[in-house]
């Protein structure tokens, strides 16, 4: 006979399995709930703080209002981070109660997910400035290398790779390369469309952080194509042949086969 211990403790078990195929299964909001659950310390995990990610916008201009703005619409809590947090206000107050706006630090503390929409040349003083505060988190990086703007770190970033370059100056963030292949006028044109879904590649080295970022660009209203690891960012960044193709999901991959020539993963 079984002992009362161990029944207890094999009915707990499936409840919690149980309770995670629900949550998969349950909707896009739930989906990445529960992957998010995996990327969240052991503390929050033990207080059963399920529930949509908590997601920290740092650059809240054109591109992480737009993007920022979708995800809260979509059910997520959103925290808009400034060096001055007040010039986020007309924002945050037209985006409702699941919006709401404070530093980098702040973003970082609050954050499961890190959406980066910053000038390239800021990764630096973003790294110095805040020491270990990106390890471990994943970071949806929309940022691009500009020369004419961002001066000697676009040239590092074309000959190293921009997603590797990234990773390095971020040291232990999950990198996933999405959202900077278009810019924020089409982000808000073209989300939710009808006829089809506008592809959006992405890039990472990390499984999970990957199928976060996934989940992040379809409650955002397009479609995820995965082109490769972070060496494979470089071809949907300015000058490479993905940038700016606009188009569906088999568009995409048809493209990817062609300019990379092999097929996107799946």
């Amino acid at each position: 006979m079984s002992h009362p211990d161990s029944q207890a403790a094999t009915t707990v078990a499936h409840a919690v399995a149980d309770r995670r195929r629900r949550l998969l299964l349950g909707g896009s909001g739930a989906a990445l709930a529960a992957l998010a659950l995996g990327l969240r310390p052991a503390r929050a995990r033990a207080q059963g703080n399920a529930g949509p990610a908590r997601i920290g916008v740092i650059g809240s201009g054109n591109i992480g209002g737009t993007i920022g703005g979708l995800w809260v619409r979509a059910g997520h809590p959103v925290l808009f981070s400034s060096r001055h947090p007040d010039a986020l206000k007309p924002l945050v107050d037209k985006l409702g109660p699941l919006a709401r706006a404070g530093t980098v630090a702040d973003a970082l503390a609050f954050a499961d997910v890190i959406f980066l929409a910053v000038p390239y040349k800021a990764l630096p003083e973003l790294a110095e400035q805040n020491g270990n505060a990106f390890g471990g988190k994943v970071v949806v990086d929309a940022t691009n290398a500009v020369r004419a703007r961002d001066g000697a770190i676009a040239d590092e970033a074309a000959g190293n790779g921009i997603g590797i370059t990234t990773a390095k100056y971020l040291r232990g963030a999950r990198v996933v390369r999405a959202f900077n292949f278009t810019g924020a006028a089409e982000f808000a044109r073209e989300n939710h469309r009808a006829g089809g879904l506008l592809a959006v590649p992405i890039a990472a080295d990390d499984a999970q952080a990957l199928r976060v970022g996934a989940q992040l660009v379809r409650d955002a209203g397009f479609e995820p194509v995965v082109v490769g690891p972070l060496a494979t960012a470089n071809s949907f960044a300015p000058g490479g042949p993905l940038f700016r193709q606009m188009g569906s999901a088999d568009e995409l991959r048809a493209r990817i086969a062609q300019v990379l020539g092999r097929p996107a993963p799946q």
